[in-house]
């Protein structure tokens, strides 16, 4: 499953995200962990130190490996460089799955162990020097999109992204590509505006959203959260001693997190696995083309010199059973 945690600047999102990384990891499932928020917490959030975080290789700068291994044979693409954020797979393409070894995650991926396990982490990597004032996050998040357009996960396989804060993502059609959204809101005005944003730009796409309230101190913060949100208030989640400690760098064993922190998390993982039936493979190949479309021209021809509507492949149809050559 492609999962994705959203949520205001400061509203817990990369917590939970970890948490939720760190549940499916004790369970023996696969995990693929992507930070792509601007403020890249994600690693150290799962343990890593300061230093072995910043060492993440990023995969921005990749961005010629990965479009190159994506690209495979696909005719109907004439070169790496001609290739966008959004350009979809087609006949020839390589994709890429969740256990496999490549050259891909080889460059760009590294293992980070956990209680019961690992997880391969991916980050978008922070802006540099080079890049303030002059470039836009999207062009350090389009290296995701990319992959996620090419990235085939089966039943029992999850992909986990720590999204950029507040509605930022709807600048590019990133938004659609995961299974299911969990929006992380504290019970504050300001908590549940980014919620009310997502729901009306998700309208239109199908998006399974749910959300999960956090910082939830009594029943007050519950009977608010579930007057702004109704039914899409998934579970909440309170303070955690557990969370405190592994904040200050000290995280104990996983298994001490404590027990409704754990139930919140079986819950998060069963809402997940109940979208698997829903998935619709020509909905989401279509959604994909939708939006390399828009951006080809918006920007995407002018910038490549290239009409990038003719990397669209018709007869192409995303999914779990679609070969792909090695």
């Amino acid at each position: 499953m492609k999962i994705a945690f959203v949520g205001k600047g400061g509203s817990g999102k990369t917590t939970l995200s970890s948490l939720f990384v760190r549940h499916l990891v004790a369970t023996g499932a696969p995990v693929l962990a992507i930070d792509a928020d601007i403020n890249q917490h994600l690693g150290a959030a799962l343990g890593l130190g300061e230093a072995e975080a910043a060492a993440l290789p990023a995969m921005g700068e990749q961005l010629p490996l990965i479009k190159n291994h994506l690209r495979g044979a696909n005719p109907r693409i004439a070169s790496a460089e001609t290739m966008i954020k959004t350009t979809p797979p087609g006949e020839g393409s390589r994709l890429v799955r969740v256990r496999e070894p490549n050259p891909v995650y080889d460059a760009c991926a590294r293992p980070v162990e956990l209680d019961g396990g690992a997880v391969r982490l991916m980050v978008t990597g922070p802006f540099t020097d080079a890049d303030l004032g002059v470039a836009c996050y999207h062009s350090k998040t389009g290296a995701v999109e990319l992959l996620l357009n090419h990235l085939v996960d089966g039943r029992d396989e999850y992909v986990v992204v720590d999204m950029t804060a507040g509605s930022d993502s709807f600048a590019s059609g990133m938004f659609t590509r995961f299974d299911i959204t969990f929006l992380v809101a504290e019970p504050t005005r300001k908590g549940v505006s980014v919620y009310r944003q997502y729901k009306e730009y998700a309208r239109d796409f199908g998006i399974v959203l749910q959300v999960v309230g956090n910082k939830v101190q009594g029943q007050e913060d519950l009977d608010f959260l579930r007057a702004e949100v109704g039914d899409d208030l998934l579970v909440t989640v309170g303070h955690s001693d557990w969370v405190r400690a592994m904040e200050k760098g000290r995280p104990p064993r996983f298994e001490l997190l404590e027990d409704v922190n754990r139930r919140a998390l079986r819950k998060l993982r069963v809402a997940a696995d109940a979208t698997y039936e829903m998935r619709d493979w020509e909905r989401y190949t279509r959604q994909m083309v939708h939006f390399h479309l828009k951006n080809a021209e918006a920007w995407g021809n002018e910038r490549t010199g290239a009409d990038l509507a003719a990397q669209v492949d018709p007869g192409y149809v995303l999914g779990e059973s679609v070969a792909a050559p090695a």
